[in-house]
């Protein structure tokens, strides 16, 4: 019996000891982990402290807080944000600086979207919009600027993330509602239920093409933004010198007030025209000859009674004429 429980003594410690043993290599690990994790957020933090931050790569306020920060995700780059923007350059050569622009949108990995231009000499005009990558918006808008003399810039954002879930959420729904749709039309046994069941189906289909189109859409706004350069010359004048006023200033509106009248005039007039020539030609020529045979008709001589016929009845007879005396 001693013996026995002496074994059965010396079982339980050696149990007890590999519990104690698994306990503190998990607590280690775990403490491992927790420091090579906190080690790696240590490191991380600062580089993206002091880099420049661009569209699509701001880091979480919370990052550096451990896992206290990733439990409310709100980094910009996790966002879907549609980048614009617009700048007005005032440049010496305006064909220079528009393939220098080019240059420098393609350099981004972006490409041209439109490229308009107008004239060739001081006063002259380029208007490009460029398609470029939306961590690379603010470097090319800063290097556009530096092609001249930058007289305007406005940028704006657009944040689609809710829309973009629920695109994503209407799209997963509407796939089952598909497929729920051919398994139907798999099961199908009779000529009108294989009718119904395919234009509901072709519906459903069409409805998810109209929602993934739109999904592309948004993705493709949110991955490249849209920045539209005009690039003018030194002749071209601002908004703000167009407003001079004086009498020069006048004369010349009036007399474009004057040309558009003209513009006008002639406008109504060519297209009056063929009208005037088919009704206005006959009907001027028929009251031409009317006039003409009035003219031409002879006169006819007034009826004089004879002196002495009595005057019809109802009629009272004028009264006599004295007669004219003769001279003595």
């Amino acid at each position: 019996m001693g013996m026995r429980r002496a074994r059965r003594h010396g079982t339980t410690a050696v149990a007890t000891l590999a519990a104690l043993l698994m306990l503190a290599a998990c607590g280690s690990g775990g403490g491992d982990d927790s420091g090579a994790a906190g080690t790696a957020a240590d490191a991380v933090a600062p580089a993206r402290e002091g880099a420049a931050v661009a569209p699509g790569e701001a880091a979480a306020p919370g990052a550096a807080q451990g896992g206290a920060g990733a439990a409310t995700d709100t980094r910009v780059d996790q966002r879907s944000i549609i980048y614009t923007g617009s700048i007005r350059v005032q440049v010496n050569d305006v064909d220079v600086a528009a393939r220098d622009a080019v240059a420098a949108a393609t350099r981004a990995g972006g490409f041209v979207g439109g490229d308009q231009r107008r004239s060739s000499d001081a006063d002259a005009v380029a208007d490009l919009e460029l398609r470029v990558p939306a961590e690379r918006f603010y470097a090319v808008v800063e290097e556009l600027a530096g092609l001249g003399t930058q007289e305007r810039r406005e940028i704006g954002t657009q944040d689609v993330t809710e829309e973009t879930i629920d695109l994503d959420a209407r799209i997963a729904s509407q796939r089952a509602r598909v497929e729920s749709a051919r398994r139907l039309l798999a099961q199908a046994d009779s000529i009108s239920d294989l009718v119904s069941i395919e234009n509901e189906l072709a519906r459903r289909e069409a409805d998810l093409a109209s929602l993934e189109a739109k999904k592309r859409r948004l993705s493709d706004l949110t991955a490249l933004s849209t920045i539209t350069v005009t690039l003018v010359g030194p002749g071209v004048t601002t908004p703000e010198e167009e407003t001079e006023i004086g009498f020069l200033v006048g004369l010349k509106g009036g007399w474009q007030v004057f040309l558009s009248s003209m513009t006008v005039l002639l406008t109504v007039l060519g297209a009056i025209l063929p009208w005037l020539l088919v009704f206005g030609v006959p009907l001027g020529a028929l009251w031409w000859l009317a006039r003409r045979r009035r003219r031409n008709r002879p006169a006819v001589p007034a009826l004089v009674a004879p002196s002495g016929t009595p005057p019809p009845p109802g009629v009272s007879a004028p009264p006599p004429v004295p007669g004219a005396r003769s001279a003595p």
